[in-house]
This record gives C-alpha cells, structure tokens and sequence, in this order.
C-alpha cells in the first residue's frame, strides 16, 4: 500500500472542534509538524476533512 506525507501548514486556530479533533487524530501536534501514513481510505478521508489545513505528498518506497 502507498504511504503518503502529511503536513500542517495551517493553523487550527478558529477551526470547528472537528477539525483539530481530526488533526489529533492524524497524528499532527502543531505548526509544520508532519507525519507519515498509510493512504488508507480513512486516513484518506481524514485527509479530506482537513484538506485546507495540510498538504499531502507520496512518499516513494
């Protein structure tokens, strides 16, 4: 399976609690921190949620 990079560039300030809820869930803390995953379709869906808030790249294996 494919593993994608996510970074905050965002912040969640004034965001709905939702979204920060989601960014916990994601494994992302603060500013420009990033974290790598598996494109599964619920991280791909968590992805979607917060889409203004982080960038996304593929990580070659």
């Amino acid at each position: 399976m494919a593993k994608i990079e996510i970074k905050q560039v965002k912040s969640r300030i004034n965001r709905p609690a939702r979204q920060k809820k989601t960014l916990d869930a994601l494994g992302l803390r603060k500013l420009n921190h990033s974290v790598v995953h598996e494109a599964t379709p619920q991280i791909l869906g968590m992805v979607e949620t917060v889409r203004h808030l982080v960038v996304v790249t593929e990580v070659a294996e």
